[in-house]
């Protein structure tokens, strides 16, 4: 019998700054092999969720489990933090983050900057890192890279980077932040293919994206938030094909016709 734990598991999420509540009570799960996407207009909390799941923000109220291992916390409100770093580390080196803006450190190559964090986070010997550093910058397409410095590629082939830096901490799930928004169009397919790559793999996924189409293809299951709130979700089919919520209706007419 398969292990049914999910790997993500978001329970009746609250997020403030200050007096704004921007996350209103959220409950989002994401099973193994799995790929959810979050979609909704900007500032309807899609990435403040996914750096809530990661631990990257603190949230409020609610749980947050990873692989049914409850995050614990010390203080309430606006001063509740997690209680154990060992634990928020675990976790984080778990869940590898994908941001929009690549995030490469400029004065490293690009092997180095994939090698890096298993090195000196998790501590693994350097010979096999880079021999899986390797392979991931060659899966992802760019193992003719490896010597160069980030400044000296192309926006996608940088992202392309930054997901083989990503896969490169072997983590139980990944997490996308727009991966896509920064790209032209035509880089933004390189970095969509191997998305798709990943998602056909059975990979463990969470995606905040701009990109229906994408979200379309890839996706088990798609959430529309809307201020905070999850206003519809469902499998991509029933959701792009017959949307119920009227503010969906309205958000797929405009992204869509984009």
């Amino acid at each position: 019998m398969p292990d049914e734990t999910p790997v993500i598991e978001i329970r009746n999420l609250h997020k403030a700054y200050g007096s704004l509540e921007v996350i209103k009570g959220v409950d989002i799960t994401a099973p193994k092999g799995s790929v959810v996407s979050l979609i909704g207009s900007s500032g309807s909390g899609k990435s403040t969720i996914l750096r809530c799941a990661n631990l990257l923000e603190d949230s409020q109220q609610g749980d947050i489990l990873f692989k049914g291992e409850p995050v614990t916390w010390k203080g309430s409100g606006l001063n509740r933090h997690p209680a154990d770093a060992k634990q928020v580390l675990r976790i984080r080196t778990n869940l590898s983050m994908v941001f929009q803006q690549f995030n490469l450190w400029a004065h490293l190559t690009i092997l180095q900057n994939v090698m890096e964090a298993p090195v000196t986070v998790l501590g693994r010997p350097k010979d096999e890192v880079e021999k899986a550093a390797r392979g991931y910058l060659e899966k992802v397409g760019i193992g003719d890279k490896c010597d160069v410095y980030p400044a000296q590629l192309s926006g996608g082939q940088q992202q392309r980077a930054a997901i083989a830096r990503a896969l490169c901490m072997e983590p139980e799930a990944l997490l996308f932040d727009e991966p896509t928004s920064a790209l032209d169009p035509e880089l933004e397919q390189e970095v969509v293919r191997v998305i798709k790559d990943l998602a056909a793999e059975g990979r463990t996924m969470m995606i905040v994206t701009h990109d229906m189409k994408m979200a379309q293809d890839v996706s088990d299951h798609v959430i529309f938030l809307h201020q905070g709130l999850i206003e519809e979700e469902g499998d991509p089919k029933t959701l792009f094909g017959s949307p119920k919520s009227e503010r969906l209706r309205q958000f797929l007419s405009s992204t869509m016709a984009a």
